[in-house]
């Protein structure tokens, strides 16, 4: 969908991490550089240490897009795990106040992306969050991924409108430079492996600061884990940080995570030991309340292909949480990404 004839144009600056992602960078870069965005902007893009094609491959789009910002990391940096330096170093070499962050796995849903996030900023918006979706293709883990993508979604795009911002995805997120310096960036998080979109965000963002974007044409693409094991190791590193959360929002979180995990075990005890109809008729009020809400938010999504398998997936919550609960103790690796 186009811009308003009334929406401002801020200058912005894109920031992409990359290691050896000549392969994403070819196939999703040029989605970025053909934004439809009249204002000044640019793209920082910081290759890592990247062993492949990746510094050749930006050289060559460099040719052609002027406005790519190119920084070459040589050197690994020390005692800070993750990609937060490059991410760091991204920020600090950002032309602009506006900080537009997504990964080089990600394309932008349409070409008016930068134009859509950018037009949340008023007065006193300092962070946007947008949404980091997953390209549909058949298959039953796809869905499940996208589901948990969208029951994420859900839950911290509904604590912002609330008043009670927590985290955000760095595969579509926004915020000013000015916020980033203010804090000191990543520097009480720099011992985390992860951590630099959601502990962030969890740290500095709050009620009147925070805003949310869910257009379609703002939202970002990405390719999906292909295989379980590669997405249960994905899962495990991004639930590792719940634990560096803020005291209000573990609480809240937890126990909205209790919750999902008991209703089904509750459910089995309650038709066994007590009145079985009394018992499946407040399952169903809850089931159909949550149906509306599911139906409503994953049309606002674009995820609504996801709906009539909505009860299969809300089973499958109660085993996702048993496989992912060795996260909250477990240390978590120290991956780049």
């Amino acid at each position: 969908m186009p811009p308003t004839p009334d929406s401002m144009e801020h200058p912005v600056s894109v920031v992409i991490c990359a290691r050896d992602e000549a392969n994403n960078l070819m196939k999703n870069l040029p989605g970025i550089l053909i934004q439809q965005y009249k204002s000044s902007h640019e793209v920082v893009l910081v290759n890592d240490n990247s062993t492949d094609e990746s510094r050749y491959l930006i050289d060559e789009f460099k040719k052609t897009f002027k406005a790519i910002n190119h920084i070459e990391l040589t050197q690994e940096a020390k005692m800070i795990t993750g990609k937060k330096f490059p991410l760091s170093m991204g920020i600090r070499s950002a032309k602009y106040e506006i900080v537009l962050l997504t990964d080089a796995d990600c394309v932008p849903a349409s070409e008016f992306w930068i134009q859509k996030m950018q037009d949340a900023y008023k007065d006193n918006t300092e962070i946007v969050l947008g949404y980091g979706a997953y390209h549909k293709k058949p298959g039953i883990l796809n869905k499940l991924i996208r589901f948990e993508t969208f029951h994420t979604a859900l839950q911290y795009l509904s604590y912002a409108l609330a008043g009670k911002p927590y985290m955000g995805v760095g595969r579509n997120l926004s915020y000013k430079k000015e916020v980033f310096l203010r804090n000191k960036g990543f520097s009480s998080i720099n011992q985390i492996p992860s951590g630099d979109d959601d502990l962030f965000i969890n740290q500095v963002a709050n009620s009147k600061n925070t805003t949310i974007v869910i257009d379609h044409s703002a939202h970002t693409l990405s390719d999906p884990k292909r295989t379980w094991n590669e997405w249960m190791s994905q899962k495990y590193r991004h639930f590792s940080t719940a634990r560096y959360y803020k005291g209000g929002h573990k609480f809240l979180l937890g126990w909205y995570s209790f919750s999902l995990f008991l209703i089904y075990p509750l459910l089995a005890v309650s038709m066994i030991f007590f009145n079985w109809w009394m018992a499946l008729a407040v399952f169903g009020v809850r089931l159909f309340i949550q149906s509306i809400v599911y139906f409503k938010a994953m049309k606002k999504l674009n995820e609504a292909d996801l709906w009539p398998w909505f009860i299969f997936l809300d089973i499958w919550m109660f085993f996702f949480y048993i496989f992912t609960l060795p996260a909250i103790w477990k240390a978590p690796r120290k991956n780049w990404d």
